[in-house]
């Protein structure tokens, strides 16, 4: 009898490890890593670790914050509309921290120096490739930092 309790527990101690061992099994890393350089407003796209793309941004200006670390995404939207500044529209958004997010914006002119009320603002044409990228790749496998 204490044999076949042996061979029990044993067997059911290697299904817990074997249960154990794939849920501990690490995540597939970023595939997408943005990177925005507020002291030169520029953000860099990486894609399986190749560069991808090199832009000019703007991000908050005097008065304002743009949120510095690093961030998955929290969610995206193809259409959105700014409840906070009179509806502004925000194209291709790529939500990183609670309202803040990368969108295309139609101030290209201000691109390359801070101009947003926190959000990172890109060409519009830039903003809807790095969506289509986040959407390919996923957004549990995208990662975005913010460096002064």
């Amino acid at each position: 009898m204490n044999r076949i309790l042996a061979v029990f527990v044993s067997l059911v101690a290697a299904i817990a490890l074997t249960f154990t061992t794939a849920q501990a099994a690490p995540r597939k890393p970023a595939a997408v890593h943005v990177h925005i350089d507020i002291g030169s407003q520029t953000m860099s796209v990486r894609v399986n670790g190749f560069p991808y793309a090199h832009w000019r941004v703007s991000t908050a200006r005097k008065g304002y914050y743009t949120p510095r670390g690093s961030f998955g995404v929290t969610r995206t939207a193809k259409v959105y509309y700014s409840r906070k500044y009179d509806n502004s529209p925000m194209p291709n958004s790529v939500f990183f921290h609670g309202g803040y997010a990368i969108h295309g914006t139609g101030y290209i002119r201000s691109l390359g120096r801070p101009a947003s009320h926190g959000c990172v603002r890109l060409h519009p044409s830039n903003a809807a490739k790095l969506y289509s990228l986040v959407h390919r790749y996923g957004t549990k496998r995208t990662r975005i930092t913010l460096t002064d």
